[in-house]
């Protein structure tokens, strides 16, 4: 890898050009995506697929003394070989090269930047990290019902977005529906909501709804789609599969609450 530096201009400019971001990267949430994407075909842990024997995939390899230089030196992107070569001009530098079709753009060249900026923080696939209970956060001026409320405001927030504001009940009970039983409220539904006036009339209608038989046959669709389930085979002569009895399990299973672990 060349380690010719780009000109002073250029990284100027790039700078003027980064918006301020108001938390530091995740490196499983925003990073390990992008280079996984771009880089991990030929920069992974595959060695037979490896070019120019650089792994990007961990730490050891991305932070190994080479003989052209450091692939990334944390804190310091415009001594980082990767960086170099991301916004070189010149086609046989840059990388992604122009024959892969993963050109980076802005965003993503800025993201880059900023991880080394902040380190270059490597961390495990998050599969392999055993999950923590978050606090809760406290996002000022929204509207909260529930925890993933919380959670869901809080990221608006870090992206400068702000809560919608609350739908009609019509629209409501129409989303819920779709949502839940994979259908559209009957007229006479939409009446009866509109016209329950109580504090707990949206609850009620999702306790409705959650008992409905309907909402079982919805929510195994996924599964079923998954496992590619059908009543034939669907080939030649088209043969029964007496499969039946799988998909009302599952379908039953919904509708019983039963827990993931039984």
């Amino acid at each position: 890898m060349s380690s010719r530096c780009p000109s002073l201009p250029f990284l100027l400019a790039f700078q003027l050009l980064m918006p301020a971001k108001a938390e530091p990267l995740d490196f499983n949430l925003d990073v390990r995506p992008l280079l996984s994407d771009r880089c991990f075909k030929c920069h992974g842990f595959d060695e037979n697929a490896r070019k120019a024997g650089l792994r990007l995939d961990n730490a050891e390899g991305a932070f190994a003394e080479r003989k052209s230089g450091q692939a990334i030196i944390p804190g310091n992107p415009e001594e980082s070989l990767i960086w170099q070569r991301i916004i070189s001009t010149d086609p046989d530098e840059v990388m992604p090269p122009p024959n892969s079709h993963l050109k980076l753009n802005d965003e993503e060249k800025q993201l880059i930047h900023q991880w080394i900026v902040e380190g270059a923080e490597y961390k495990e696939h998050w599969a392999l990290i055993a999950p923590q209970r978050p606090e809760v956060p406290e996002p000022p001026d929204a509207t909260v019902h529930n925890p993933i409320d919380a959670f869901v405001a809080q990221r608006l927030l870090r992206d400068g977005l702000k809560q919608s504001p609350a739908a009609e009940k019509a629209t409501l009970i129409r989303r819920l529906s779709l949502d839940l039983r994979g259908l559209p409220p009957t007229p006479e539904e939409v009446t009866a909501f509109l016209n329950d006036r109580t504090p707990d009339s949206y609850e009620k209608l999702v306790d409705r709804f959650l008992a409905d038989p309907s909402y079982g046959e919805r929510m195994a669709w996924p599964w079923l789609n998954a496992a590619r389930y059908a009543d034939s085979n669907g080939y030649q002569g088209d043969g029964e599969r007496t499969m039946w009895p799988w998909r009302d399990w599952v379908v039953d299973a919904f509708n019983r609450n039963v827990a993931w672990d039984d």
